[in-house]
């Protein structure tokens, strides 16, 4: 996943300040490469494709290639079952993963992950550092980072300002839904916070981020704000790939919505951002307490008492159970803080 990939991406930033002169290489899936693009701490990126991951032929291929590679260490952060066959073909002398009994054998470094945060970092971030540590590589706090090019930053304010945006007002992306209905902030919820968010500040322009598929949501949510939030938003612009939504986002104010790789990436490009998280998540896995002075994460668990193992049996009931007006109060201080 696309979050995945960029938080893992951290893990090459603190290698390469210990070991200045190592060749650092990351095996993603090709669909992700554009959000860890232009990263100065990897030297080399081998993509995973999907006709790899469908051809077994194919698949071993690559892993042979990979053992010709002689890679001195692996670490799999992903624990998958292709990645474990990598690891396991390889050649290289440390193998580091995380421990699990039906993986153990492939690893001579297995780590166990920690359940709560001991650094004030969100638990993405203190698990994937305690890799490293077979690397003789201490915890330190990295954030992710995304490397946009100026030409790229540039040629969106051309695309925003052609389409009516003024970027002298303030301009907000909101990440409308989650990666499924389930998973989303009720669009009855979701729209009552856009139209607070215009009475709070009428000048504000509003983007909306969503997958293509998922447009005609996107667009109920739209129909359910009043006529002078729909004034607000722009509806129709839009990033027609991965790098040029960064671009667009790099012009923001904030990013508003759904928990997902959108807010991560938004945080990666020193956006701020507030978060509303599936109250089936554990909200320590991906937000940690050093993030509060420009970030803001909602969970229903603020609020009232809330039992993740439950809330994943009816994930709907519970999101419900988090109205807007819960969030009134945050929504407000965090517009406030944006000034």
């Amino acid at each position: 996943m696309i979050g995945d990939v960029l938080t893992s991406s951290i893990l090459f930033e603190a290698l390469k300040e210990k070991h200045p002169k190592s060749e650092l290489h990351y095996l993603i899936n090709s669909h992700t490469y554009q959000v860890v693009e232009n990263n100065p701490s990897i030297d080399k990126f081998i993509f995973f494709t999907p006709e790899i991951e469908k051809s077994k032929i194919k698949f071993f291929r690559f892993v042979k290639n990979i053992k010709h590679q002689k890679y001195d260490a692996i670490v799999d952060v992903y624990g998958k079952i292709s990645s474990n066959l990598i690891t396991f073909f390889s050649k290289s002398e440390q193998k580091i993963g995380y421990h699990k009994l039906h993986s153990s054998f492939i690893f001579n470094h297995k780590i166990k992950r920690k359940t709560k945060p001991e650094y004030g970092e969100s638990l993405a971030i203190e698990n994937r550092m305690l890799l490293l540590e077979p690397l003789n590589v201490s915890f330190k706090s990295f954030k992710p980072k995304i490397y946009l090019k100026q030409s790229e930053i540039d040629t969106a304010k051309v695309y925003l300002e052609s389409l009516g945006i003024d970027l002298k007002k303030p301009l907000f992306m909101i990440s409308a839904l989650g990666s499924s209905l389930e998973k989303t902030y009720p669009f009855e919820y979701m729209a009552k916070l856009l139209d607070r968010i215009v009475s709070f500040k009428s000048n504000v322009q509003i983007l909306f981020n969503y997958l293509p598929k998922q447009k005609q949501d996107a667009r109920a949510i739209f129909n359910l704000c009043t006529e002078e939030t729909q004034n607000q938003i722009f509806f129709k612009i839009y990033g027609k790939s991965l790098r040029e939504f960064l671009s667009i986002t790099s012009h923001c104010n904030c990013l508003i919505g759904n928990e997902g790789g959108a807010n991560n990436m938004a945080k990666a490009l020193q956006i701020s951002t507030f978060t509303i998280f599936s109250p089936n998540l554990n909200k320590q896995n991906w937000f940690g307490e050093t993030e509060t002075k420009k970030h803001v994460a909602i969970h229903l668990s603020d609020y009232v008492t809330n039992d993740i193992s439950q809330a994943k049996q009816n994930i709907k009931t519970h999101y419900l159970k988090l109205k807007p007006d819960l969030l009134k109060q945050q929504l407000d201080n965090f517009l406030i803080n944006l000034d």
